[in-house]
């Protein structure tokens, strides 16, 4: 099955991907012990199952337990929830998401700085990579 769009994900699901992004892989042991709120281990359970039909992760069983990992590549993800994040909040436009981040009170490093511009460069040529 294929996996749903990152954005299209619960807030808890979400939390659950976050955790697996972070370890690489984790029991259900593991993934409840980094959640917020202590949801009960039948949930957590129940969500990695959904999770699972959705297509964002796969088990191994590794003895008597099951342990879980991200299918969809972290990149990917990351992409889908930025596209999400762009056209939600700022009318589809990099542009306006880049200001929006310069105008936050953390001042960018001189290195955030160099990298962001070097960024710009490759984008003023049409070079994607």
């Amino acid at each position: 099955m294929a996996a749903t769009l990152y954005s299209e994900l619960s807030r808890r699901e979400r939390q659950i991907m976050d955790v697996l992004y972070r370890t690489g892989r984790a029991t259900v042991g593991e993934v409840l012990g980094r959640l917020p709120g202590r949801p009960s281990y039948s949930t957590v359970r129940a969500q990695l199952r959904v999770l699972e039909e959705k297509g964002h992760i796969r088990h191994l069983e590794e003895g008597l337990r099951y342990v879980y990992e991200p299918v969809v590549p972290r990149d990917r993800a990351r992409q889908s929830a930025l596209r999400h994040l762009v056209e939600t909040f700022f009318d589809g436009s990099a542009g306006k998401l880049v200001a929006a981040l310069l105008g936050t009170r953390a001042p960018l490093s001189d290195e955030e700085l160099k990298r962001l511009a070097k960024i710009v460069e490759k984008a003023k040529r049409g070079d994607k990579r």
